[in-house]
């Protein structure tokens, strides 16, 4: 028994040819065919593929064929046209990619991404008209090989964050030369070393996290037990509204300082900051890192400053910089292993379990410390 060519699939070329050779809506030619493909590639004779499939071992040969001459798509579809397909050149190949990296809208098509599907009728109903008909019956398949060897996905979406801040690299500096003020006053056991003489500065890394909402169940959840070793909730829920939480981190001690409201006003952050008034030494100068939201410089908020004059100093982030503000990790924890999946009977029950949550990191504060680019700061 001579054993087929070995096929090499790709993961994208695999899975579609087992989800066509698993369904059950596909014509039973197409499924034979892909059964073809994918026994092949692992190595399995022509002839005991011959048997496995219920065709001749010619069939076998012709499908084999037709997938090394233009892929997966193309071994599995009815040909009418005689002869092996076209050779597509590179011209055409640059055109197919210079498609792809247009929106379809540039097209008047109305959707926001390429699929390969609608990519392909595109290429088959304009390729004649742009010089190119070796395209007419390209199969979806070669389309992909054409993106994939320029490494170009039309379909997929990468987010990032545009710098409009004209300041960014300066006001980010700041930032680090902050970290990197903190990072000085612990000595190698961990401890803070006050400076001799001068006036003493406390740092705080702040933002605020609205929106916090008050979810309860319409069902009671149903506990794990030896049958079903996971909690059962019932899909339906009820909103009791929002809060938000202010909160900084005492960069020296790890200490979380927080403050719940039901709003997120100028008057919020003015009752955050005579918190903190109170509860340092009036002596100390109290360093805030925060972003540049409307209320930390609001007409109430500049009003509220000019009574405690040379009490306060905020290091503003850039716009779009919130990542550099270490309060941030903060949030997240909170958000992983105090807020996911909470259900709560009240806003109250949800206060009550956030300002817990806190006084139990506060039994143990962690010290957050800033990694990235500290070794190009230089302080002196």
């Amino acid at each position: 028994m001579r054993k087929a060519e070995p096929l090499i699939l790709t993961e994208t070329e695999r899975n579609a040819l087992q989800k066509v050779a698993n369904t059950r809506t596909e014509e039973a030619r197409r499924v034979q065919r892909a059964r073809i493909l994918l026994l092949s590639a692992d190595g399995v004779t022509q002839t005991q593929i011959a048997e496995e499939v219920g065709l001749s071992r010619p069939s076998v040969i012709l499908c084999l064929k037709k997938f090394s001459e233009a892929g997966w798509e193309y071994a599995l579809a009815d040909s009418s046209r005689a002869g092996r397909p076209a050779v597509i050149g590179e011209d055409a190949k640059i055109w197919v990619r210079n498609i792809a990296c247009q929106k379809p809208n540039a097209f008047c098509y109305p959707q926001e991404l390429w699929t390969i599907t609608k990519m392909q009728r595109h290429i088959q109903k304009t390729c004649q008209g742009a010089g190119y008909p070796e395209l007419k019956e390209v199969a979806k398949s070669k389309v992909w090989d054409i993106l994939n060897e320029a490494e170009i996905k039309p379909h997929r979406i990468r987010y990032y964050l545009e710098r409009r801040d004209p300041e960014f690299e300066t006001k980010m500096h700041d930032i680090l030369v902050v970290y990197k003020q903190i990072e000085l006053m612990f000595d190698e056991e961990g401890n803070v070393i006050w400076p001799e003489e001068g006036r003493r500065t406390v740092t705080l890394s702040y933002d605020e996290k609205p929106g916090i909402q008050a979810i309860a169940n319409v069902a009671q959840d149903q506990l794990p037990t030896q049958e079903n070793g996971f909690i059962a909730r019932d899909s339906e829920y009820k909103r009791l509204g929002t809060i938000s939480l202010l909160a900084g981190i005492d960069l020296l001690t790890g200490e979380i300082i927080p403050q719940i409201s039901d709003t997120h006003k100028s008057a919020d952050f003015i009752s955050f900051l005579k918190i903190l008034d109170q509860k340092y030494d009036s002596a100390d100068k109290i360093r805030i890192i925060l972003d540049n939201h409307s209320i930390h410089t609001s007409k109430e908020t500049r009003k509220y400053l000019e009574t405690v004059p040379d009490c306060f100093d905020f290091v503003f982030t850039p716009t779009h910089g919130s990542w550099l503000n270490l309060i941030e990790s903060f949030f997240g924890k909170l958000s992983r292993v105090c807020l996911r999946g909470i259900r709560v009977k009240s806003k109250e029950e949800l206060t009550d379990r956030i300002y817990n949550y806190i006084a139990e990191v506060n039994d143990d504060p962690v010290v957050y410390r800033w990694k990235y680019k500290m070794d190009e700061v230089n302080v002196s």
